[in-house]
């Protein structure tokens, strides 16, 4: 994945969240960016965007919980689930504005 792609598709992903939340700060953490939507506090944080070589992760903190009926959210943590988008398609197709909804 080139880095176009991956700046598409993270852009597509921050575009998705400012309209729900449209106070949503992006803290630099853990190799990538954080969802901070209490303006008084950088730690609590819902989730998180991270680029890797062949993909972008959308990571939720409490994904486990989310309503997910076609099975779009990976892992099998104790609380965290995310998403790989491979295309900024992939944002769309894996219904990432309904996680990032539960998720705010």
């Amino acid at each position: 994945m080139g880095k176009d792609i991956s700046d598409a598709i993270v852009d597509a992903i921050k575009d998705i969240a400012g309209q729900i939340k449209p106070d949503v700060r992006y803290l630099s953490k853990y190799g990538g960016e954080v969802l901070a939507l209490d303006p008084d506090d950088d730690k609590k944080f819902v989730g998180g965007i991270f680029s890797y070589k062949d993909h972008v992760s959308l990571e939720f903190s409490n994904g486990a919980v989310f309503d997910d009926p076609d099975g779009h959210l990976e892992g099998k943590g104790k609380s965290r689930r995310h998403l790989k988008l491979y295309t900024v398609d992939d944002v769309v197709t894996k219904d990432a504005e309904r996680f990032l909804k539960q998720a705010m």
